[in-house]
């Protein structure tokens, strides 16, 4: 559209701001005050932040006068040759343009003894964290073995986001492990100080500080900075918050661009109600919407928008494009999570065929698991694909040490395998004592598993080392005897990966990447026993070749013309022609720990809108009937996000009007299947176990409370209970040895009662 802006604003040059629909001039024109840039998916949020800040500079606002703050360097970078393209190299260099944490880290240099530290000092990545809070553990002779330090971490960096001080978090400790993160972090933040340190968190706390320190000084940096801007504000957290508060404080001229709907990160510390509230913390706020999409078809526009209407918690508005009207939403539903997966690898050869090449289609998911189903379908369709915001399944760290085990479980002498996974978990063996082992291997010629079974004749390990080693060649000695003479391989290595400490170390850290690490070995568990089911007479070295085959690509097949994989959490700010979303179930997305929960239920929803909204043309969602997951296969419910998009907008029966044979042979059965009944409300959560042989009454002869007796880890008693048939385990706590899951089939437990 064309804008008289001339008349409007002379100051403004019309050649550069011409360009703008009506609402993103609105939120570029009106410098002074608050403003809440409210910017729907695809509706140009950056544009009227380049724009904004190019009229600024424009007005004679002085661009070392200007803040802009951003979430990644990359969004700075951006921006930053947006502005240059606009008004020039050396006025876009002279703005303060860049993440909350490189700025605030470059004003607390130049502030540093304000607060107590040196203009050199040092920031703490996690990994340096980690290693200092060992240090304090040690120090306070608190275990790793008793309490992770990847939770203590976490734990930490929790309190700091929330602006808990030390003692703060001490007098509100109402738990042991509280209670003893307390004393950790007390020693933590002196240890800091002590090395003139920082880690993520302290930038933005000490930045706080150092504004509340003066007077001057809050007033030296309000003068500074006249105009602030702030990218995805529904994504900062209460710190962050805090800091632009105190900033803009005395002039107001304060901007924010961002979208509740897209706010997914609270698991992260994020505060939605940052963006929700900005209306009452600037009562005279300018509100400007940007409705108008510029990326989507208005059928995936209006099936995004009768989702998010779900949400309580959200500020109103209704995308809306000059797109063509475009096609229906298509559903599809796999029997299990592999036809699924080829379906969807079938759909994606049936678009090859038409217009779109393999970069034009992006395949979403919840969880890194379900990447294991998917990968494996592309693969057999000779589908060249890329993994982006992560790597490959059989590449990740946890699945790789489970597979390291498995290996030494059938190669006692496979050294390299020893050597990846004798820590993990770990076993308190630090290299000097490694390298003792070694060394006497070497002398010996034996094997490192089989050295470590005479561990306690190597003189120079200390006594906990020599205990350590010989635990672990009794764990493989042990499974590696069961597993040579018992015919059910699958419940074996159930069983041993579960004895290995691996899954329950992840399960007990219980931050967000730990428990989708565990989730991910659940997920190899439960494609393990179904190698075995499936196919007669195999080993379990055919299964490892099988991966080693899958993990070596052949590079030669892999081009720029890939499909994109992704979790939805890392597919934010992008777009695709054709989106698949996969694993539409109740209990996987929405997660099943998130709905009990009104807040994370809302925000799964906001990440499925999310998902919707990355699709230019055509949208996938599909689902299985059944799953395997946490080793069992049950029976799914459509998530409940299907019942909630509008039934106009859905195609659950499609009727394809291409004739070609080359059509024809992949058609798949995203055409073929119809809408199942939903039930009524929100009751998505029943779930129906998979019964795969008859049921074994003596594996039922067992209730909760039940004392029992096992040949290893002696007496304990049954606290759960799960699945049915030859899937039946049984949870006991014994007194000796804790919480263990046990395949009955196996166990071979004596009840005592």
């Amino acid at each position: 559209m064309s804008l008289n802006l001339s008349k409007e604003n002379p100051k403004i040059d019309p050649k550069i701001f011409s360009t703008l629909n009506k609402h993103q001039f609105e939120g570029v024109s009106k410098i002074n005050g608050p403003t809440l840039v409210l910017a729907g998916a695809g509706s140009g949020k950056t544009r009227v932040l380049t724009y904004r800040i190019a009229n600024l500079i424009s007005q004679g606002v002085p661009p070392y006068k200007i803040l802009a703050l951003t979430f990644t360097n990359k969004a700075a970078k951006e921006m930053t040759e947006r502005i240059s393209s606009l008004v020039g190299e050396l006025s876009a260099k002279s703005v303060w343009a860049g993440t909350f944490h490189s700025i605030f880290a470059r004003i607390l240099r130049y502030e540093a003894k304000e607060i107590g530290y040196t203009s050199d000092f040092s920031i703490y990545d996690a990994d340096d964290q980690l290693s200092a809070i060992k240090k304090i553990m040690n120090q306070e002779g608190i275990s790793p073995q008793s309490y992770s330090p990847y939770q203590v971490r976490s734990r930490i960096s929790n309190a700091k986001s929330n602006m808990i001080s030390p003692s703060q978090f001490a007098e509100e400790a109402d738990n042991t492990f509280d209670k003893q993160v307390s004393l950790i972090y007390l020693g933590y933040e002196n240890y800091l100080k002590i090395s003139n340190s920082m880690d993520f968190d302290d930038i933005l706390i000490n930045m706080i500080r150092l504004l509340r320190s003066s007077k001057e000084i809050l007033e030296k940096y309000q003068n500074k900075f006249k105009y602030i801007l702030v990218d995805e504000y529904q994504d900062t957290n209460r710190a962050q918050y805090i800091a632009i508060r105190e900033l803009s404080k005395s002039h107001n001229n304060i901007c924010v661009v961002g979208d509740d709907a897209q706010s997914i990160y609270r698991w992260r510390g994020a505060e939605i109600k940052n963006i929700l509230d900005f209306k009452k913390d600037y009562p005279k706020a300018n509100v400007v919407k940007l409705e108008q999409n510029y990326r989507s078809t208005q059928i995936i526009l209006d099936a995004a928008d009768s989702v998010i209407k779900n949400n309580k918690n959200q500020l109103e508005k209704k995308l809306w494009t000059e797109n063509p009207k475009g096609d229906l939403v298509l559903i599809s539903a796999g029997d299990d999570e592999r036809h699924e997966a080829e379906l969807i690898a079938q759909k994606i050869k049936e678009l090859t065929f038409q217009d779109f090449t393999n970069s034009d289609i992006c395949i979403l998911y919840r969880t890194n698991a379900q990447s294991l189903a998917l990968e494996s379908a592309l693969k057999k369709e000779r589908i060249s694909y890329v993994v982006v915001g992560g790597i490959s399944f059989f590449k990740r760290k946890e699945i790789k040490d489970v597979i390291s085990y498995l290996r030494l479980l059938i190669n006692p002498n496979d050294n390299e395998s020893f050597d990846r996974i004798i820590n993990e978990p770990p076993r308190g063996l630090g290299k000097t004592s490694l390298q003792h082992l070694y060394d006497y291997s070497t002398q010996t010629g034996m094997s490192f598993l089989d050295s470590s079974g005479e561990a306690d004749l190597v003189d120079q390990l200390q006594t906990r080392a020599q205990k350590s080693f010989k635990q672990f060649h009794h764990l493989i000695e042990k499974y590696r005897s069961m597993f040579e003479v018992n015919e059910s391989k699958s419940g074996i290595l159930l069983e041993f990966i579960e004895a290995t400490e691996l899954p329950n170390m992840f399960k007990e850290i219980g931050t967000d990447e730990s428990l989708d690490r565990w989730n991910n070995i659940q997920q190899l568990i439960s494609d393990i026993g179904l190698f075995f089911r499936e196919n007669e007479d195999v080993t379990l070295n055919d299964y490892l070749q099988q991966v080693a085959l899958i993990t070596d690509l052949d590079e030669t097949e892999m081009d720029n013309e890939q499909v994109t994989m992704m979790t939805l959490h890392s597919a934010k700010g992008l777009e695709f022609p054709c989106v698949f979303i996969a694993g539409m179930e109740q209990g996987l997305f929405p997660l099943e720990r998130t709905e009990s929960i009104i807040e994370e239920k809302e925000e799964e929803r906001r990440l499925f809108y999310v998902g919707i909204t990355r699709a230019k043309e055509k949208l996938y969602l599909s689902y299985a009937k059944r799953r395997s997951r946490f080793g069992e296969t049950k029976f799914t419910t459509p998530s409940l996000f299907l019942h909630e998009i509008s039934s106009d907008l859905v195609d659950w029966k499609a009727k394809s009007t291409q004739n070609n044979k080359a059509n024809d042979k992949v058609r798949s059965s995203f055409d073929n299947f119809t809408k199942p009944n939903f039930p009524k409300g929100d009751s998505f959560d029943q779930t129906i176990e998979y019964n795969y042989s008859q049921i074994d009454e003596t594996l039922t002869d067992y209730k909760v409370g039940d004392e029992v007796s096992h040949i290893k880890f002696g007496k304990g008693t049954i606290t759960g209970l799960k699945g049915i048939a030859d899937k039946r385990q049984a949870v006991v706590r014994f007194d000796n040895f804790g919480k263990k899951a046990l395949m009955l089939k196996y166990a071979k437990l004596e009840k005592l009662n």
